[in-house]
């Protein structure tokens, strides 16, 4: 991961894989650790038979010559100034501290292979990863708008390994990849950066940026790259919102007027305001869902499908449900009707004393599936 103060971060595209591995940092520090409490466990044993060890130099043995002894000797340097002349002192070179200078090197040389082997780990999942990706969501944006499209996406069934995230802010992508993401650090707008995210091969793609400019470009190079795939885009300002069409996009959300529509609509009629609310909360309460239109229902009208029924998409149109043609179902037509969600309905019983009213036994059972 580049550094988090690197202002050039932003331009180099890099994938990041979900992952739940140790920080440097901590691995280098127990690392460490490993090393110097051998050291200090060699140092022991030879002050402690100094009797059995002659320096060239003084013939006694004192603390810093058992140091010196220790580390020139797990290091594998071995100057032999000091050697161990007692039968006791040979006998625990070749029975500890032998064993001791082999784990040492193990700990030394494997915190190099380790970081050798994760880059080369990484390399062959980013290289997996590219070859197998495909009809993914990408999700241009981990900011506010970026993370609820997600949440959403999420509540409706898609698969968290099938979306991808792209933002500038490394701070941002980290936090997206411990989400789960597959994640790519840089500027959305660059075409490098949504090769990296495999955009040609996307099914969809989300551009939820925060600034109305950059919404336009990221469009038009994500058009350029997948002329087939959806793209469905948020701007501020809806005077951007037919630049956002011209560049490819198939549909364009207005956030900041729905916003203030949504304001208006709960002061003037907060009831009607709570239910809106409650259908853009996918998976809890009311829901907005599209399903094809059953065997049974063919022939008949839009007023006699038992779920409450809003329009009829029949042949790319979206008909509202007092359109002339939704007097007659036709198979393959797809209805978008009102859904509520079983936990709605279980709270709903339990607040009328029918079901669990602790939640907790089979009435929160009932009321945590779909």
């Amino acid at each position: 991961m580049p550094s988090l103060n690197d202002p050039e971060a932003a331009r180099r595209p890099l994938v990041l894989l979900p992952s739940s591995t140790t920080g440097p940092l901590r691995a280098v520090a127990k690392r460490v650790g490993i090393a110097l409490l051998l050291l200090f466990a060699v140092v022991a044993v030879v002050y402690a038979d100094r009797g059995g060890y002659r320096d060239s130099g003084d013939g006694e043995l004192s603390l810093l010559d058992a140091f010196y002894y220790a580390t020139v000797t797990v290091s594998t340097t071995g100057y032999g100034d000091i050697t161990p002349v007692g039968d006791a002192a040979r006998f625990v070179n070749i029975v500890f501290i032998t064993p001791v200078r082999v784990l040492f090197l193990i700990v030394l040389v494997g915190t190099t292979l380790e970081v050798l082997a994760e880059r080369t780990r990484e390399d062959w999942r980013k290289s997996r990863w590219r070859a197998r990706v495909r009809d993914h969501i990408v999700v241009a944006g981990y900011g506010t708008k970026g993370r609820s499209a997600i949440k959403t996406l999420l509540s409706t069934g898609v698969e968290r390994d099938s979306i991808v995230v792209v933002d500038p802010d490394p701070r941002v992508v980290a936090e997206a990849a411990e989400a789960g993401f597959v994640s790519i650090v840089g500027d959305a707008t660059r075409s490098s950066v949504l090769k990296q995210a495999a955009v040609q091969r996307a099914r969809e793609i989300v551009v939820a940026s925060a600034r109305d400019d950059t919404a336009v470009l990221i469009t038009l190079t994500a058009r350029q790259l997948n002329p087939h795939a959806g793209i469905q885009a948020s701007v501020r300002e809806s005077e951007n919102a037919p630049l956002l069409r011209q560049s490819g996009a198939d549909r364009v959300v207005t956030s900041s007027e729905a916003a203030g529509r949504l304001l208006g609509m709960s002061t003037s009629q907060p009831s009607v305001s709570e239910v809106i609310e409650d259908l853009l909360e996918q998976g809890s309460g009311l829901d907005l869902v599209s399903r094809e239109v059953l065997p049974e229902e063919v022939g008949g009208s839009l007023g006699a499908v038992r779920q409450p029924a809003l329009a009829v998409v029949r042949d790319g149109r979206t008909l509202p449900f007092d359109h002339p043609e939704c007097t007659t179902l036709e198979a393959g037509d797809r209805l978008i009707v009102v859904r509520s969600s079983p936990r709605l309905r279980a709270a709903a019983k339990d607040k009328d004393g029918d079901g669990d009213k602790d939640g907790d036994g089979a009435g929160a059972s009932r009321a945590s599936g779909r």
